[in-house]
């Protein structure tokens, strides 16, 4: 068996239903059309729900076409770079598809960016307007004059619907007004949506400089249809414009983006929540509102496992890191649910791959589940190649996850197929194993793998073991220098223990645990204990910060 034989085609079936194999030819519509569909199809439905306001898909229509508008008579022209510096509110959303509407890019970026990572996403986007808050108004303006920012445009800190406080400097606009003073007459812009860009997000400042992912709106329209619609179809009649999916990942990021498209373009209710770490509040809604789905990150779920849930219907969806399976089994001890998983990249548009078999329990049949991130989406092509040599390795070994398909980035920033080989392949950095149902499980990250004189270790297997330590609520594995043998390294744990066991687990205790479940080389010879792990503004455990603290402290002690 070889990776061009697709052997994951076998195993396109989500209970009694087979999949299609196929999704092509994809549709070349702009990425707002599936807004323009929603508000036709769902008027009654409510699009987003945060903190107490409310949109349905006629309304949010009408604000998007409103501030698109308002847009192109502030200059905003056809490829313009919009950036959204929000959080998680109806900001985000009118902004987004308002940006798309006016035909200019949107340029994602996270509220908890540095001073000097906002200035490079600004800066190496060109991006001419930026949307914020009252409270992040300062750092907008510190922009100017630094980039080509020349419009800041903001919103109150109360909500987009309510005036801002004080008087707004020269240069600066007021959202609300926006929104709701202009016609909602947006000008017609042609798009070609094979080379023309949605958006420009960054990715890969947790391990170096950020690059520009330039996502046209067929790969994004493509990754939506290859999901949800795509293995969910026999069972849409009960949930397309009906149900509701709560997302609490931060809608910057290239999986919260996803999601929110995924919801307009089945027209399911959008339940926002602000903070991506208030766990009580996302158990809350969770038992108040019983939504359709839940995605997340594999720290929420964490938090989640140590929570007050009751049993329930919703299904559950992790990405963006490993999931540990003794997160997954705490989670279905109290909820009846598994937590399937899948996998992607900024660059991949989000999803490459979905696990098909968590979600069989929603059909009434009890298929076997398999770990990990699970079978690729329709029309996605995928190999392991050996990092060294690029050579295929067999199926069953593990090697680098490399993936071709409509989704793809046309390219890092600025230009077209810069970070693709020739042939329109991705090299993910990922290090994978497939088995022979086509089923892929991510063992770890190139840079993540340690060497221990020559003995690879995978530290999400690591991580794993650390996870059914019943003390243990977050932990991260990595490696460092080896002081004792140059060129080797040693494996480090960092634990973050649950509260009940924070006096009680010792390093000889946890070092004890890992030896009776693991080699002996892949043992971590150093463990240290903390209150908290630190976070990437993705919601990741920040191992590189982790790695690169204690790298620094051994060089002190010399």
């Amino acid at each position: 068996m070889v990776y061009s034989d697709r052997p994951w085609l076998k195993s396109y079936q989500l209970g009694p239903y087979k999949l299609e194999t196929s999704l092509a030819p994809y549709p070349e519509q702009p990425l707002f059309s599936l807004l323009d569909a929603a508000a036709q199809n769902y008027p009654a439905q409510t699009a987003v729900l945060f903190e107490g306001r409310a949109l349905k898909y006629p309304e949010l229509k009408r604000q998007v076409d409103r501030l698109a508008t308002s847009l192109t008579r502030l200059g905003v022209h056809k490829g313009d770079r919009v950036c959204l510096f929000l959080g998680n509110c109806l900001d985000y959303v009118v902004s987004y598809w308002a940006v798309l509407r006016a035909g200019a890019v949107v340029v994602p970026t996270s509220v908890l960016r540095s001073d000097e990572g906002l200035l490079h996403e600004v800066g190496e986007s060109g991006s001419r307007v930026i949307i914020c808050r009252q409270e992040h108004l300062e750092r907008a303006l510190a922009l100017r004059g630094r980039s080509n920012i020349e419009a800041v445009i903001v919103a109150s800190t109360a909500g987009y619907d309510i005036e801002p406080a004080g008087h707004l400097p020269a240069g600066v606009f007021d959202l609300r007004a926006l929104v709701n003073d202009g016609p909602a007459d947006p000008p017609s812009v042609i798009i070609d949506p094979r080379q023309d860009l949605c958006e420009l997000a960054f990715t890969g400042g947790a391990t170096g400089v950020p690059k520009g992912v330039m996502l046209t709106h067929f790969n994004r329209h493509a990754v939506v249809l290859q999901g949800l619609p795509w293995f969910m179809k026999a069972l849409l009649p009960g949930v397309r414009g009906k149900a509701s999916v709560l997302v609490s990942i931060p809608l910057f990021h290239a999986y919260g983006g996803y999601i929110q498209q995924s919801a307009v373009a089945l027209g399911l209710r959008l339940i926002l929540l602000p903070d991506p770490r208030d766990t009580q509040a996302m158990a809350a809604c969770i038992v108040e509102h019983r939504p359709f789905l839940v995605p997340g990150v594999p720290t929420q779920f964490m938090r989640l496992a140590d929570a007050d849930l009751k049993r329930s219907n919703t299904m559950l969806f992790s990405g963006s890191a490993p999931l540990p399976q003794e997160v997954v089994q705490a989670v279905k001890g109290k909820t009846g649910m598994s937590i399937s998983e899948g996998y992607g990249l900024t660059e991949t548009a989000t999803t490459t791959h979905i696990n098909l078999t968590a979600f069989s329990r929603i059909t009434g049949f009890a298929a076997k589940e398999k770990i990990g991130i699970g079978v690729p989406t329709p029309d996605t092509e995928c190999r392991l190649v050996d990092p060294g040599s690029g050579q295929e390795v067999a199926v069953g070994e593990p090697g680098e996850l490399v993936v071709r398909g409509p989704q793809l980035m046309k390219g890092y920033w600025p230009t077209p197929g810069a970070g693709l080989t020739d042939e329109g392949w991705l090299h993910t950095g990922d290090i994978a194993v497939m088995d022979a149902d086509g089923y892929f499980q991510v063992v770890d990250r190139i840079k993540d793998m340690v060497n221990v004189s020559g003995l690879k270790v995978y530290t999400t297997e690591v991580d794993e073991v650390l996870f059914r330590h019943p003390g243990v609520l977050m932990a991260a594995a990595f490696g460092i220098p080896d002081a004792d043998m140059p060129g080797s390294e040693r494996v480090m744990a960092v634990i973050q223990l649950k509260r009940e066991h924070s006096r009680t687990v010792t390093v000889e205790e946890i070092q004890a645990f890992c030896r009776e479940r693991l080699p002996p080389y892949a043992v971590p010879k150093v463990v240290e204990f903390r209150d908290d792990l630190p976070l990437t503004v993705t919601e990741k455990v920040f191992k590189k910060a982790l790695r690169d603290e204690a790298i620094a402290r051994m060089k002190v002690r010399g």
